[in-house]
């Protein structure tokens, strides 16, 4: 039977662009139309949403291979909180915190692993350490050495947009065209850093879901992503448990769970290649369903 308008459109503008691969310091991450889950561990007392939670090494290299169970694809480790208003955490104590945790689980898993700072040092001694990937808030301006880490190492980079620092980022935040300006810095950063000497498939970008944004700044930056294909590299975005679920759920106290898978399949729909959640199980079966029904055909 012939149904009218049964012609499959053409694919999406951004199809032809996305990135496929994101090279790491040893090897390289294929990107399917699913994306890839990279589960968070935070060994810091004082991440907005899981904080204290992972301090003791043990149990932070438990939590990050029960994620690995789950089905993560890659494992961030952070030492130093970046959530609104948060203190800076000193070198030695950043480095107490993270490296027993990548050195441990190095050994344990070959799945790669992400260290989530702004500090050079941290970032080498984490890579000596089995690390895979620098992921920087900063993307690469808050230490001037960092370039110099990730041309010596080869890792991969995660290059976010913030607006300000952590201690600042929050007050009024303004943006002529939120998705165009934050595409417009992602554009300056990937330049610079490829003329720097970074291979371009070793650079992964992220338009900073929270940081320097407004509840209306996130909706739009997640709406419009997929703008962010042109510029040839992969997409992550970390919008797990965050403060716009609440609102847009209109309850502060909500379980942002259903609401981070939510927008995670919005994302999918949209080819972003990586998303960065604290909760693995739920993205990883909503996800496999939503591409077994077709949501991931393309066009998305």
């Amino acid at each position: 039977m012939s149904v009218a308008g049964d012609a499959t459109p053409a694919e999406p503008w951004w199809a032809a662009c996305r990135a496929s691969v994101w090279r790491l310091r040893t090897r390289a991450l294929r990107l399917p139309r699913r994306p890839r889950l990279m589960g968070i561990v935070n060994v810091t007392p004082d991440s907005f949403s899981d904080g204290g939670r992972y301090a003791d090494p043990q149990a932070a290299v438990d939590r990050a291979l029960q994620l690995i169970d789950e089905g993560a694809d890659l494992i961030d480790i952070g030492g130093e909180s970046t959530r609104p208003y948060s203190e800076p955490v000193g070198l030695a104590e950043e480095l107490r915190r993270t490296l027993p945790v990548i050195e441990a689980l190095a050994a344990q898993t070959r799945v790669p692993i992400s260290i989530d700072t702004s500090k050079a040092d941290v970032a080498r001694e984490a890579l000596a350490a089995g690390a895979e990937i620098i992921n920087d808030v900063t993307a690469l301006t808050g230490d001037a050495r960092m370039l110099d880490v990730a041309l010596e190492s080869g890792a991969g980079i995660c290059a976010m947009h913030m607006r300000g620092t952590p201690q600042t980022m929050q007050d009024d935040p303004r943006y002529d065209d939120v998705v165009r300006d934050v595409g417009r810095y992602l554009a300056r950063r990937r330049d610079a850093l490829v003329a720097a000497g970074i291979e371009p498939a070793r650079i992964a970008l992220d338009p900073g879901i929270g940081f320097g944004k407004t509840h209306a700044h996130n909706l739009a930056l997640l709406a419009g992503c997929q703008r962010y294909h042109e510029l040839g590299c992969p997409l992550l975005v970390g919008h797990s448990r965050k403060g716009f679920i609440a609102h847009v759920l209109g309850d502060k106290q909500a379980d942002r769970t259903l609401g981070t898978v939510g927008v995670a399949l919005a994302l999918a729909s949209r080819g972003v290649q990586i998303l960065r959640v604290h909760d693995i199980r739920p993205l990883d079966e909503a996800l496999r369903l939503y591409e077994a029904a077709g949501g991931l055909e393309l066009p998305g």
